[in-house]
């Protein structure tokens, strides 16, 4: 099947679970699952910038936004880490929300997690072309959109947040590689707007594969900034510290608390 008949299908599936008045139904790739929330669907973003964009990615909704015409939902953009790249959507759902949407968790957020290609690592202008996408394919709300990555999405979420603050309520970075030493080379205007922008970090201590010095060097440069940041290190974590926190309840709390409106951002939104 060609890339062009594929996406179409992919995009027509989406809408399908958009109109439709029951509860969508997963893929027919997905079929030989069991006990997963079968709210979440794949489907297929491509388009040609400076270079060609090619994601595939679930999509959850929660029953309100699939029978709602007119309302927005906060939503969550969720960047998998590096062990989950491949030509397998579904292997998304191994951490993170889509594994707590699979394992039946109903959140009040749309969460959409793209895929990364195999060998390849998450490219900001791609993201953000992907992200410019889905706001005209969804309902979502753009004052209420949260980042979110673990590992190489954590990195991700870093690169991002950094180069388009102005896209997010609020960002949620975990055991990534944060890269203080770009600081001082973000122009004025846009480091303003990253001194307003909620970021709240996650890492373990025990960290054998990205060192909890890249998160903690990343807070205490921002926090002399200005920023608006917090980190929570859990002393006796290695790699996972992901699990715990995308476990906890207080994390979603704490993303339906921000809202872009009122983060004090400066000149457009993007």
């Amino acid at each position: 099947m060609s890339s062009k008949m594929k996406s179409w299908i992919s995009y027509a599936l989406a809408l399908v679970l958009i109109s439709a008045s029951t509860k969508p139904s997963f893929a027919e790739d997905a079929s030989r699952q069991t006990g997963v929330n079968t709210s979440q669907s794949t489907s297929h973003f491509k388009k040609h910038i400076t270079l060609t964009v090619d994601l595939d990615y679930l999509i959850y909704q929660p029953k309100e936004a699939v029978k709602a015409s007119n309302k927005k939902f906060p939503t969550i953009l969720f960047l998998h880490g590096s062990g989950e790249r491949g030509t397998n959507v579904w292997d998304v759902t191994k951490h993170g929300p889509p594994h707590l949407v699979k394992e039946g968790k109903d959140f009040p957020f749309i969460v959409i997690s793209p895929q990364c290609a195999p060998g390849e690592q998450w490219q900001t202008e791609s993201l953000f072309a992907f992200i410019q996408e889905i706001k005209k394919r969804y309902p979502i709300d753009p004052d209420r959109l949260y980042l979110t990555g673990l590992s190489m999405g954590g990195s991700g979420a870093w690169n991002l947040a950094l180069k388009h603050p102005t896209l997010f309520a609020a960002v949620v970075p975990i055991c990534g590689r944060a890269d203080n030493s770009v600081l001082p080379f973000i122009p004025a205007d846009r480091m303003q707007n990253i001194k307003h922008l909620p970021i709240w970090v996650f890492h373990g201590a025990k960290d054998p594969e990205t060192p909890v010095k890249r998160s903690i060097d990343m807070v205490n440069s921002l926090k002399e900034l200005g920023a608006n940041v917090n980190i929570l290190v859990y002393p006796n974590a290695l790699h996972d510290s992901w699990t715990q926190t995308y476990s906890n309840p207080e994390l979603y709390t704490w993303l339906l608390s921000h809202n872009r409106k009122f983060n004090g951002f400066s000149g457009k939104f993007e």
